[in-house]
């Protein structure tokens, strides 16, 4: 949509590469720790353009003012100083000033449409074609007349959606306050030379102009089109159907808009002394219509899918697709383009909250902070805090060791019903053991495809809960507790800054005074001391023989051949860092892959497949 708007990841430093006709920004990937949180970049030397950063995936990701398209334009104009953004060159007519793009009608003529477009004024009168037998009177300041209930062969038009008809793209109606109105539309005048155009790609209305051209601007007393060139007053043909004027610097043009017709464009032929196509005489009108080789009755209309109906009329079969706006603008942050069941068009809808916790154990919140912490007593992991409609306990273990721990048992509490989540993924439900699948009215207990974890879903709270039977533990809900959940997980309200937020509401620092904070149950529930401090590096070294050796299996994460395609998406930073951790005092020889695992699940969240990485790392299943 914005081909001017580009993206620039991971600045921290630049350098201005200046050739007396170009200059180039380079820079090099940053890596962040404070995730969607903003970021300050000073060193960005382009002034003019408003250029915001922003802590992603754990890279800085600057995004410089979105400029409009300039694709299809000959006539680029330089942008004015001060400006960011170059633009198409705009339209004068009857004293007023138009940009590039804008259509308009007269005021005293609402069938007389005006279209502005890199300096031309296109003239047509709208054609209307009504699809109903009682129509109504046009709607105020408009052309057509229009139809009861949005409806086209039997399929509900939106409000402000468009339908286009297959057969013919330029033939469309649109629904507006519960009238639908339909017309055909008048292609505006190029502005380029002919070996520039381009025919209309498929599903489209118009040709037009390929790439864009920065020219010279002549003067308001000449007017360019193509490489024509005229002066003020003077008028010619642009084509054997269409004549133009130059007034002060603008083309003026009028053209034939030509009527809907109700035959196949296969069919249609246009006369020689004609600038309009025509159907040609029908002999006898059928009763009935074949499609896909099934036979339709006159009158009747049927789906094609959830975009496109058709209906038989007179033994020709017409066609209609609902067209989805703006199909290529990206969703906002912390949003989602999904297919909703039964509908045409994919709607941005918030995404669900991610908390991940992995090895000794590390978090990663739903709002994306990242911190460690080992103890290993009882702790809320997350709950609803604002209804009570459900809570998450963990039990972390510290398996014999003097400064580790891992989540050893998940406990999770719906209403009337306790889950408890075992090692080596043995489930038990209100104290009773299940194997999975285990489906009941009000949660589903299944394994996942890869047989590595079992995964939890509550249909009552939406909940889902994974979990790897080692320590791997991934808790999703729904965007609707959005700001209303509270625990180890944070609160869940896109603000990372706030998530070390201790039971009794202070904002703190330390991930030991917060996780702390949240421990429940007795001393019972403890392998080790309440009372414990963070992993002090020097502590680490001295703890972790073969450091050398161990820090290489950490490295696994870096490796191109292994996780290269995730590189782009998601930093590998937090994870190697919590890799070293986990190795400090590993009871086994596999603690490295917890980090392993938590990286390679964001990546398939982020739509990533890393299909071999289990066995490029030796990481398979059941460590």
């Amino acid at each position: 949509m914005f081909s001017r708007c580009w993206l620039l990841k991971a600045m921290a430093l630049f350098s201005i590469v200046a050739a007396e006709s170009d200059s180039t920004l380079k820079g090099y990937k940053q890596i962040c720790l404070n995730e969607g949180e903003p970021y300050s970049v000073d060193v960005i030397m382009d002034k003019r353009c408003n250029i915001t950063c922003m802590c992603k995936n754990g890279y800085v990701e600057c995004l410089k003012e979105p400029c409009p398209s300039a694709e299809g334009c000959h006539m680029l104009l330089e942008a004015p100083k001060g400006e960011c953004c170059s633009r198409c060159k705009g339209c004068t007519y009857k004293g007023k000033e138009y940009e590039s793009g804008a259509e308009w009608r007269d005021p005293d003529d609402p069938c007389e449409v005006l279209t502005c477009k890199a300096g031309v004024v296109t003239v047509t009168k709208e054609q209307c074609y009504v699809p109903c037998a009682d129509s109504m009177p046009p709607a105020s300041g408009k052309c057509c007349r229009t139809c009861m209930g949005c409806r086209v062969n039997g399929q509900t038009v939106h409000p402000g959606r468009v339908v286009q008809s297959l057969n013919d793209p330029c033939s469309m109606c649109q629904c507006s306050n519960g009238r639908l109105s339909c017309y055909k539309k008048a292609c505006p005048v190029l502005h380029c030379s002919p070996t520039s155009v381009q025919p209309p790609k498929p599903g489209e209305c118009c040709p037009s102009c390929k790439g864009s051209r920065s020219l010279m601007i002549p003067s308001q007393e000449k007017c360019l089109l193509g490489a024509h060139l005229s002066s003020n007053g003077q008028s010619f043909m642009a084509d054997r159907c269409t004549t133009c004027e130059c007034s002060n610097g603008t083309n003026v043009c009028r053209r034939p808009s030509c009527p809907v017709l109700d035959c196949p464009p296969e069919e249609q032929v246009t006369p020689e002394d004609s600038c309009c196509p025509q159907c040609p005489p029908r002999i006898k009108s059928f009763s009935h219509c074949v499609f896909n080789r099934i036979t339709y009755k006159d009158g009747e209309s049927w789906q094609l899918d959830n975009c496109r109906s058709c209906d038989c009329q007179g033994g020709v079969v017409k066609c209609v697709a609902q067209m989805c706006p703006n199909t290529n603008k990206p969703c906002p942050p912390n949003y989602k383009l999904v297919d909703l069941p039964d509908q045409c068009c994919p709607k941005c809808e918030e995404s669900d909250g991610v908390c991940t916790v992995f090895g000794d154990p590390h978090y990663r919140t739903f709002d994306g902070k990242f911190y460690s912490f080992q103890g290993s007593c009882k702790y809320q992991l997350v709950a609803d805090c604002h209804n009570q409609t459900f809570s998450i306990r963990v039990t972390n273990d510290a398996r014999d060791t003097k400064i580790s721990s891992w989540t050893k048992t998940v406990s999770i509490k719906i209403g009337l019903m306790k889950i408890n989540l075992g090692e080596k993924r043995r489930v038990k439900i209100n104290g009773e053991r299940v194997f999975v699948p285990e489906i009941r009215p009000e949660v589903i207990v299944t394994e996942t495809e890869d047989r590595n974890s079992v995964l939890v879903e509550s249909k009552v709270v939406g909940i889902k809960v994974l979990w790897d039977g080692n320590s791997f533990l991934e808790v999703s809900v729904p965007a609707e507790y959005k700001g209303k959940l509270c625990g180890l997980c944070g609160n869940f309200n896109h603000l990372p800054r706030d998530d070390l937020r201790t039971r009794d509401g202070r904002m703190v620092t330390d991930p030991y005074k917060f996780g702390n904070s949240w421990r429940v149950g007795g001393r019972k529930a403890c392998s080790r001391g309440t009372n414990f401090e963070s992993v002090a590096p020097s502590r680490c070294t001295k703890i972790m023989p073969k450091r050398g050796q161990k820090e290489r299996l950490c490295r696994l994460l870096k490796l191109p051949q292994v996780f290269g395609d995730c590189h782009q998406h998601l930093s590998y930073h937090m994870y190697y860092k919590s890799c070293l951790v986990d190795m400090c005092e590993c009871p086994s020889k596999m603690c490295y892959c917890e980090s392993l695992t938590a990286y390679a699940h964001e990546c398939n969240r982020l739509g990533v497949s890393l299909p071999d990485w289990r066995s490029d790392t030796r990481c398979l299943a059941r460590h």
